[in-house]
C-alpha cells in the first residue's frame, strides 16, 4: 500500500509539472525530438511543383494520370528515464534533495513525452539496476512512473553508471532518447557511453547541489561521503580550502561537460538552488537549432 503522503507528492508534481508542460516545454520537445524517419501514408494525384522523384509509377501506370507518393513523419518516440537512485542523492541544503529535483525532472519531460503520443520508459539503478519499467504510452503509466521514482526503495548504495548503459544496451533495442539523470559520482562510464551513444539520442542531467561546488565558513566541519560512508574533517574556515574545493568542482563540471562533447552527447547542468526551467528550454532550443 502506498502511504498517502506519496500519492500526494505524486499529485504536487503532476499538478506542477504539467502546468509547466503545457505552458512551455510542449511545443518545445515536439521540435526538438523528431521521429524515426518517414512513412508512407498515401497516393494522391500530381500537382504541378511535386517532387517527381515522388511519383508512384505503378499506379501512374495502372490509372493513365500521374500519381505522387505521400509520407508523413513517424512522429512516435520511446523515451527513457535512466535514474541514479545512489544515496548520493539523498543529500540536499535549500529547499530540496538533489533525488526530488530529479524526479521532478522526470516527471517534467514524461509528461512532455506522452502529450506528445511518445512512449515513456524508466530504469531506476543505483551498483545494481533496481528496477525496469517498459515504455508504454499514457498519463496513468505516467504517474506510475513518478511514484517508482519516489516510493521505491534501493538495495544499492553507490552509483554503477557503466552497468546502467550496459543493461539499457540489452533491453531496449530500438532507438530511443535517453535522459540520464545522475550526479555522476562514478567512475569508467566514459567507453559504455559512447557506445550506447551510437545506438540511442543520449542527453545527460547532472543535479548538483551548491554545497558541492562553494562552502560558506562554517569553521572546522565533519563531511561524510553518503555512498561510502567515509567521513573528513575540513576547515571551511580557510579561504585556501574554499577557493580550492570551489577551483576543483568546477573542474569536475567543465570536464564532464567536455567528455560529453568529445562522444557528441548533450549534457545539461542543474542546481537544486536555481530554477531548471531555463537551462531546459536553452537546450530545447540549442538542440532545435541544430536540426
Amino acid at each position: 500500500m502506498i502511504p498517502k503522503e506519496i500519492l500526494k507528492k505524486v499529485r504536487r508534481i503532476e499538478i506542477r509539472t504539467r502546468r509547466m508542460v503545457n505552458d512551455l516545454f510542449s511545443g518545445e520537445y515536439h521540435s526538438t525530438f523528431k521521429g524515426q524517419g518517414m512513412e508512407f501514408e498515401e497516393v494522391r494525384q500530381y500537382q504541378p511543383g511535386d517532387d517527381i522523384r515522388l511519383i508512384d509509377w505503378n499506379v501512374t501506370a495502372r490509372t493513365g494520370q500521374p500519381y505522387v507518393k505521400k509520407f508523413r513523419e513517424e512522429r512516435e518516440l520511446s523515451v527513457v528515464l535512466l535514474f541514479d537512485a545512489s544515496s548520493s542523492g539523498k543529500f540536499g541544503t535549500r529547499e530540496r534533495f538533489k533525488s526530488e529535483t530529479a524526479a521532478e525532472l522526470c516527471a517534467l519531460l514524461a509528461f512532455s513525452a506522452i502529450k506528445n503520443n511518445d512512449k515513456v520508459g524508466l530504469i531506476i539503478f543505483t551498483d545494481r539496476i533496481e528496477k525496469f519499467v517498459p515504455p508504454k504510452k499514457g498519463r496513468a503509466h505516467v504517474l506510475r512512473l513518478i511514484r517508482e521514482i519516489l516510493y521505491f526503495k534501493p538495495v544499492g548504495i553507490t552509483t554503477d553508471i557503466a552497468g546502467a548503459l550496459q543493461y539499457l544496451s540489452r533491453v531496449i533495442r530500438r532507438k530511443s532518447v535517453i535522459f540520464l539523470i545522475s550526479d555522476f559520482l562514478s567512475e569508467g562510464f566514459y567507453k559504455p557511453l559512447q557506445i550506447a551513444n551510437n545506438k540511442h539520442d543520449i542527453i545527460g542531467i547532472k543535479v548538483t547541489d551548491p554545497r558541492e561546488t562553494q562552502f560558506d565558513d562554517f569553521g572546522l566541519i565533519e563531511l561524510e561521503d553518503a555512498e561510502t560512508g567515509e567521513v573528513i574533517l575540513v576547515d571551511t574556515g580557510s579561504k585556501a580550502f574554499r577557493k580550492e574545493f570551489a577551483a576543483r568542482s568546477q573542474e569536475d563540471v567543465t570536464g564532464l561537460k567536455r567528455s560529453f562533447q568529445l562522444i557528441n552527447l548533450d549534457f545539461i547542468n542543474i542546481r537544486t538552488d536555481q530554477s531548471y526551467i531555463v537551462p531546459l528550454i536553452n537546450f530545447f532550443k540549442m538542440r532545435e537549432r541544430r536540426l
